[in-house]
């Protein structure tokens, strides 16, 4: 699936206002609609409702889900259906393994061109899960079920991951937090305005763009207060909300999370973003890389 199918059961229980209204609307039990709306906050690592003894209310995140969730679920249900008609027919398939934080928006912009050069050129979008275990084995065993990886990289992330990499562009760092931050209200940042927060920065020694940016702020800017995470995906952005800190991140990440917001910093680091792909490329994805780098 490319979204999660307790959205659907989301949506009724928003709806209705009520687990057993919602449990009799699908003709299931009351229990099983609690399970699974339990198991999809847990999942988001969110609360949707407040119970209360008055019955149900969604929650700023709850209301901000129930906006999104029919055009996430409309995309998803036309992108599977996408990638079934063309495995059902003949054509140039490129598989791209897409998640939250490796979205495949480039390669659809880049589509229209590609296809000039390759007639045929199809898409399959095949969702992971980004777990560090499952970014591990899925970038190092590239070619197998997944072609391509779209995200950020550097030399460095390259060869802890056993795999290549062609750089489409470069994104700027910026730093986010929550919507309800003091800092919310700013729309470009300086180096200063973070001084006495906590910023949450990926872990030194996996990205070498990262490293020169923590080296920056620690031997210049030593106020402001570094804290480590290990690996870049949805729990360390929930992390950065409920706790009150800024995370060091892209302006393509700005809508992983609905409560954070986004900002340019006044500094000029950045990243490389592009894909990643088997350092024994076949043939049919030889050909494709040899026509993107015509039209970068």
């Amino acid at each position: 699936m490319l979204y999660d199918p307790h959205l659907d059961l989301f949506l009724q229980v928003a709806e209705l206002g009520s687990f057993s209204k919602a449990a009799e609307a699908g003709s299931i039990t009351p229990s099983a609609v609690i399970k699974q709306i339990n198991l999809l906050e847990d999942d988001l690592d969110v609360r949707l409702f407040e119970r209360t003894h008055r019955g149900l209310k969604l929650t700023k995140v709850g209301e901000s889900l129930k906006k999104d969730a029919p055009e996430l679920i409309r995309m998803s249900r036309e992108a599977a259906s996408r990638a079934i008609s063309s495995m059902k027919s003949d054509g140039y398939i490129i598989r791209i393994g897409t998640s939250p934080m490796t979205p495949a928006e480039v390669l659809v912009e880049l589509w229209p061109k590609l296809s000039e050069i390759l007639p045929g050129l199809k898409f399959q979008l095949v969702p992971f899960d980004n777990t560090p275990d499952n970014a591990r084995i899925i970038l190092k065993n590239l070619g197998e079920t997944i072609d391509v990886v779209a995200g950020l990289f550097d030399e460095e992330l390259l060869k802890y991951r056993e795999c290549n990499g062609i750089e489409l562009t470069r994104d700027k760092l910026c730093v986010a937090f929550s919507v309800n931050h003091p800092l919310a209200q700013k729309k470009r940042l300086s180096v200063k305005d973070l001084y006495g927060q906590e910023l949450m920065m990926l872990s030194p020694g996996s990205m070498g763009s990262m490293d020169a940016l923590r080296e920056y702020l620690t031997v210049s800017h030593p106020q402001v207060k570094i804290v480590d995470f290990p690996f870049y995906n949805t729990g360390v952005f929930n992390e950065c909300e409920n706790g009150g800190r800024l995370l060091v991140t892209t302006e393509r990440w700005k809508t992983v999370h609905p409560l954070l917001k986004t900002v340019r910093m006044g500094w000029k680091y950045d990243m490389p973003y592009g894909l990643m792909y088997s350092k024994t490329p076949d043939k049919k994805v030889k050909q494709f890389l040899s026509a993107l780098k015509e039209i970068i």
